[in-house]
């Protein structure tokens, strides 16, 4: 089982990596599927099913899905030719991506949200069709967004695309059982086998320097949030406090009177600041998700700000980390909210948090699994319930309280041994079995929870 740290971690978009990502991701392979045809297309519609409809425009679903029929994609992102193009399409109904030519395309009339039942495959579902001169369906293609920005077609889902791709790399390791075995068999770090995992896919140039943009694209994330104010788009007229809570932060420094747990609030701010910028459409990085993007760089920037020793050069080590977890986490369960519900998010992120910090601050392969395991068992059965749909209530603070969570559960498994009663594999298959029993309103629809107790204007 190989997942890279490059798909655990990708550089793309807001508010959301299943319902942003996923749908921009899923049209670029529409348009390559067009142009391997042997016939020419001339328009172009879209139905979006399941959580894609119910939470869609929350999401910006339909703008996702518009601009990538439109070949804009998610990793080169430019807000202001994606915004004048939006206006063109609204105003021309068409779209003239690379390679086919003008496409009728009005999205009023070919973009549809479906309420009806979910598509079988997955709750994030949808379809994307080419039509002829008559307007008639000539190709269909049914794709799932099924977390992290990961999207299969309906084949590639039904055949299992999603577990393995069948490459062998040097340590498959699918559990945490035996990424341990193969630590005590190897005598290497868990960094060191993911890394050794990635160097049979690419050299190492590209890899360190892809682990560095990650890490660059994340901290200047944190840095904008931490330097912007004003009110988030969507309706909620909800403040950006990021910015005002740094500013008081940073006012309080070196005040005999600060209290210790004001430590926690910088933690949530670099997580809120990544997480205002998420919501307002900015770029960010899946960790894994967009929804639980302010986890991991806030414990990395805890780290690097408040941890003495800390070092540059071990942000690398914590990435690999990370992704190894992250990895397990998807393969043996979901890192989708519409799927499991937060637990799959936040909880996902604040294990690979948690796992990453024990790792650049000594820990052994045993306590980095008792790590990602206090920290997802104590996010086991949070709903994913975003209130009118938007990444933003619950969704920012729930990030900053993760982060706070990861570096408490990285602290506890270094005070062990790592020797420990819950497995991470009984966690992962325990969030698994929570999420196929959570009720589906609870699952990324807005249809329960938070999202109908709390007024949406």
């Amino acid at each position: 089982m190989f997942l890279s740290v490059f798909d655990m971690f990708k550089v793309g978009i807001g508010p959301s990596s299943s319902h942003t990502i996923g749908p921009m991701v899923a049209a670029a392979r529409f348009l390559d599927h067009l142009r391997a045809q042997p016939f020419k297309v001339s328009g172009l519609r879209a139905s979006l099913h399941g959580s894609l409809a119910f939470t869609g425009v929350g999401h910006a679903t339909d703008r996702a899905t518009i601009l990538g029929l439109a070949g804009f994609r998610a990793d080169d992102y430019d807000r202001i030719k994606a915004d004048a193009e939006m206006a063109r399409i609204s105003a021309e109904g068409w779209v003239a991506p690379d390679g086919l030519g003008q496409l009728t395309f009005a999205p009023k009339e070919h973009l549809e949200f479906d309420y009806g039942p979910n598509l079988p495959g997955h709750a994030n579902g949808m379809k994307l069709m080419g039509t002829d001169a008559q307007g008639d369906v000539v190709t269909e293609v049914t794709y799932y967004s099924i977390g992290g920005g990961f999207v299969l077609t309906e084949q590639e889902l039904a055949a299992g695309a999603d577990k393995d791709d069948g490459a062998p790399v040097p340590f498959p390791f699918k559990s945490a059982a035996e990424m341990l075995e193969m630590a005590k068999q190897s005598g290497f770090s868990i960094a060191q086998m993911k890394r050794r995992n990635e160097l049979s896919r690419r050299n190492a140039t590209d890899l360190d320097a892809g682990l560095t943009r990650l890490w660059s694209v994340m901290n200047d994330c944190i840095d904008r949030g931490m330097n912007t104010d004003g009110i988030l788009p969507g309706g909620l007229n909800v403040k950006r406090r990021a910015r005002g809570i740094h500013d008081a932060l940073k006012a309080e420094a070196g005040v005999n009177l600060t209290a210790p747990h004001t430590i926690n609030d910088w933690m949530s701010t670099y997580a809120m600041a990544v997480n205002e910028e998420n919501a307002a459409g900015g770029q960010v990085v899946t960790a894994p998700t967009n929804g639980a993007a302010g986890v991991v760089p806030a414990t990395i920037r805890y780290y690097m700000d408040h941890v003495p020793s800390a070092t540059a050069e071990k942000i690398p080590d914590f990435l690999l980390t990370a992704a190894a977890i992250g990895g397990l986490v998807k393969f043996n369960a979901s890192i989708s909210g519409a799927e499991a519900g937060c637990q799959a998010e936040v909880g996902s992120a604040a294990a690979m948090a948690a796992a990453g910090l024990c790792a650049v601050l000594g820990g052994t392969p045993e306590q980095i699994e008792n790590a990602a395991e206090i920290a997802l068992e104590h996010h086991l059965g949070m709903t994913c319930d975003p209130v009118k749909g938007l990444v933003q209530v619950p969704c920012i603070e729930r990030n900053g309280l993760g982060a706070i969570k990861a570096v408490s559960a990285a602290s506890l498994a270094m005070r062990g041994d790592g020797t420990h009663l819950v497995p991470l594999d009984a966690a992962i298959e325990t969030m698994r079995q929570t999420g196929a029993d959570m009720s589906e309103k609870y699952k990324e629809t807005a249809l329960g929870g938070l999202a109908v107790n709390v007024p949406n204007c």
